[in-house]
């Protein structure tokens, strides 16, 4: 019979038929805590499962995307996008013989330290909070500093580095600063990323009556396709294409996973017309406003009062702001809600 032991050391010896660029578990530059390795688990599935059965997880499901408190059972959660996000990853990993692994592992971690009330609830905490607030800082902080009663999930170099830098801002795609990531799987999060949320939330928009069909542009469809999972194939099918020929020739440490010019314009359209009409623009007033004070009540409160502050909130030496900031930010919508209506 197969001991324990060698289940890992198989998995790991299996890593060595990946492509030259491809991120080796054995090979990570390891964790803030060295630990003992699992017997049947590579380090970037410890790494998975450990973000999957955290605190912080289970709680996307009740995390706003785009729409705030939707009432509709379709609209698309942090879990669903995460979900999306991880399953798109790991087909441009496998397609590319890369480590599906990490790939996944990033992509189920990336968005945990998303706020309540989607983009609304991230703007207002970054004028809350001195320095100002960032979700892909507070998901890195989830996993180091948050999860676990304050000890984090102690995740490994290459799974903090994704997740750390999965974000794109206001840049266009592949623009000039995109590739601050240090593996081609991060890179693969990053495109996969895109790829969900500018799909998905076009959906959202349409099933909320924000936009209709017909105002989406006609020439980003036409090349892109008229259905979500018609953009989502050429999106996918492209970046695999282009990055497989220019993989062929590359070194580490250079961006490699992309789309071809035609490509690559369409979707930067289609995520400007995403800005311009539907975040923020598109949602209803008093949706806004009501997120905003929730926010704001929320963050006076217990800056005031940090005794009624959880307990696990308080552990670290972090300042009374940076504890409430912790708080707030992984709180679900309707929890937010709830609690601003307690304390009012």
């Amino acid at each position: 019979m197969m001991s324990a032991l060698s289940v890992r050391q198989r998995l790991e010896r299996a890593e060595e038929r990946l492509s030259p660029l491809a991120a080796r578990s054995k090979d990570s530059r390891g964790r803030l805590i060295a630990e003992e390795p699992c017997p049947l688990r590579t380090a970037y599935q410890r790494d998975r499962d450990r973000i999957i059965f955290s605190n912080a997880f289970r709680r996307l499901k009740h995390k706003t995307q785009v729409f705030i408190a939707p009432l509709g059972d379709h609209y698309v959660t942090r879990l669903t996008h995460t979900l999306e996000v991880s399953q798109i990853a790991r087909t441009i990993s496998r397609a590319l013989n890369l480590n599906e692994d990490l790939s996944e592992a990033i992509a189920l971690g990336h968005d945990l330290g998303h706020t309540p009330f989607g983009h609304i609830g991230e703007q207002v905490l970054n004028e809350l909070l001195p320095g100002g607030f960032r979700h892909y800082e507070q998901s890195l902080r989830v996993v180091d500093c948050v999860e676990r009663n304050g000890k984090g999930l102690n995740l490994t170099w290459e799974v903090r580095d994704g997740i750390l830098n999965h974000s794109k801002g206001n840049l266009e795609i592949l623009d000039e600063g995109w590739n601050n990531v240090s593996t081609v799987e991060g890179q693969v999060v990053k495109m996969a990323d895109l790829v969900a949320y500018i799909n998905h939330d076009l959906e959202d928009a349409i099933r909320a009556g924000v936009i209709s069909q017909s105002d989406l542009p006609a020439s980003t469809i036409k090349i892109l396709g008229k259905t979500n999972s018609n953009r989502i194939n050429t999106l996918v099918s492209n970046i695999v294409d282009f990055s497989a020929h220019k993989m062929t020739s590359a070194e580490k440490d250079i961006t490699v996973i992309g789309m071809n010019e035609t490509i690559r314009n369409a979707a930067n359209e289609l995520r400007e017309f995403l800005f311009s009409r539907v975040y923020f623009a598109g949602l209803e007033e008093a949706e806004t406003s009501q997120a905003h004070q929730v926010i704001i009540s929320l963050y006076n409160y217990y800056i005031n009062n940090p005794q009624y502050l959880p307990e696990e909130y308080t552990l670290s030496n972090d300042t009374v702001e940076r504890q409430v900031t912790d708080y707030i930010a992984g709180m679900t919508d309707h929890y937010a809600i709830l609690r601003a209506a307690q304390i009012s």
